[in-house]
C-alpha cells in the first residue's frame, strides 16, 4: 500500500464502485492531496476460488478518459502488499496516470507464501495447475468493469515468478497485454509458444543468487529442499526474437554505472532491432546487484536476495517502453 494512500475495500456493483469512486475522488480528498490516488482491494471469483488484487489508482481516474493498466505480480513466496511497497510503482502511476494492479497468487496461506503457476515453476499453483491466466483476463475484465480502461494498453510486470508469469502471459493473453517486462526471472513454459511478437523489456543482473542468469539448477526456496531449473535468460529472448523475425544480434543501446557508494554496479541495454510489427525486445544487463527490483526499496531482504542497486530505475525504464505500444488492433 503506498504511503499516506487510503487501503479501501471495493465491494457492490461496478456501477456503485464507480459512484463511490467519483463521490471520493471529488468530495473526500483535500486540495493538499489531490495528486495522490487511492488502493482499493478487488475480489474477482474464478475457478471455484476467491481471488484478490490490490488496484491502485491515479487521481486522473476522475477524468473519465481511457487509462492504461500495469499488471505487477509478486514473486514467489511473497504477496500483493509486499510488491506494491517493494516496487514503489504508485508514486510513478499517480504522476503519469496510469492503473497499477497488484494480483495475489495462491497458496496454503491465504495471505502469505503465494505463488503463480507460470508453466514449471513455482510452488503449489504450478503443482496443481492452478489457472492463473484465466484469473488474470477475469481480473481485467472486472477492472473494466469498475475504472475507464483502455484496452489496447494493459501490460505485465513482475519480480522472479511474478517474472515468469508474465512470460507466460506473453504467450497465452497476447490478445489482452500490448507489452511485458519481466524482472528477474525468465520464461518458465516447458516449450516455447506465442501467437504474435510481442514487445519485451527483460532486466536482470547476471550476479543473480537465485534465478540465475546463465541458467541451471537455482537454490533451495528458503525452509524447503526444492529447488527449480532456470533457463538462461539470453537464449529465452532469443527464442523470442527469432520469433519476431529481429534481424540481428542484440546490440548495445546504452550503458549506466552505479553511484559512488555502489560504483561497482553496471547496466547494459541490449536491443533486438528490425523486428516484425515494429516489436522491440530489449534486455537491461545488470552486473552487481542480486534478485532485486532496481530502484525499489533499498536493503530489502539482503541476506536472501543480494545486494540491491539503483543503477537504473525499473519502475521508470519499464513505463518509458511500455508507453510506445499498444495492443494490435486486430486483436483489441
Amino acid at each position: 500500500m503506498e504511503r499516506g494512500a487510503p487501503l479501501a475495500t471495493a465491494i457492490g456493483p461496478p456501477a456503485l464502485g464507480a459512484l463511490l469512486l467519483g463521490l471520493a475522488l471529488a468530495c473526500a480528498a483535500p486540495a493538499s492531496e489531490a495528486a495522490t490516488g487511492a488502493t482499493v482491494s478487488v475480489t474477482v471469483r474464478h475457478d471455484g476460488m476467491k481471488r484478490t488484487a490490490l488496484v491502485h489508482y491515479p487521481p486522473q481516474v476522475a477524468e473519465r478518459r481511457p487509462l492504461p493498466v500495469v499488471l505487477n505480480f509478486h514473486g514467489g513466496g511473497g504477496n500483493a502488499l509486499a510488491q506494491q511497497r517493494y516496487a514503489g510503482m504508485d508514486a510513478l502511476a499517480d504522476r503519469a496516470g496510469f492503473i497499477v494492479a497488484y494480483p495475489n497468487g495462491t497458496g496454503v496461506l491465504r495471505d502469505s507464501l503465494l505463488t503463480w503457476n507460470a508453466g514449471a515453476c513455482c510452488g503449489a499453483a504450478a503443482e496443481q495447475g492452478t489457472d492463473d491466466v484465466g484469473f488474470v483476463r477475469a481480473l481485467l475484465d472486472e477492472l473494466a468493469a469498475r475504472y475507464p480502461v483502455d484496452a489496447s494498453r494493459v501490460y505485465a510486470t513482475g519480480l522472479s515468478n511474478g517474472a515468469m508469469m508474465s512470460y507466460r502471459l506473453a504467450a497465452e493473453l497476447s490478445d489482452r497485454i500490448a507489452a511485458i517486462a519481466p524482472v528477474a526471472g525468465a520464461s518458465a513454459m516447458p516449450t516455447f509458444r506465442a501467437a504474435r511478437p510481442m514487445p519485451i523489456l527483460h532486466i536482470h543482473s547476471v550476479d543473480d543468487p537465485r534465478a540465475l542468469y546463465d541458467g541451471g539448477l537455482g537454490p533451495p526456496f528458503p525452509f524447503t529442499n526444492v529447488r527449480i531449473p532456470h533457463r538462461p535468460v539470453e537464449a529465452s529472448l532469443a527464442e523470442w526474437a527469432a520469433y519476431a523475425g529481429c534481424h540481428a544480434p542484440p546490440a548495445v543501446s546504452d550503458r549506466r554505472q552505479g553511484a559512488a557508494d555502489r560504483a561497482s554496479h553496471t547496466a547494459t541495454l541490449l536491443v533486438y532491432r528490425g523486428c516484425r510489427d515494429e516489436v522491440e525486445i530489449a534486455l537491461w544487463k545488470l552486473s552487481g546487484a542480486g534478485h532485486v527490483w532496481p530502484g525499489g526499496e533499498r536493503n530489502y531482504l539482503p541476506r536472501l536476495l543480494g545486494p540491491g542497486t539503483d543503477v537504473i530505475d525499473a519502475n521508470a525504464e519499464i513505463w518509458r517502453f511500455f508507453q510506445r505500444y499498444r495492443l494490435p488492433a486486430a486483436r483489441r
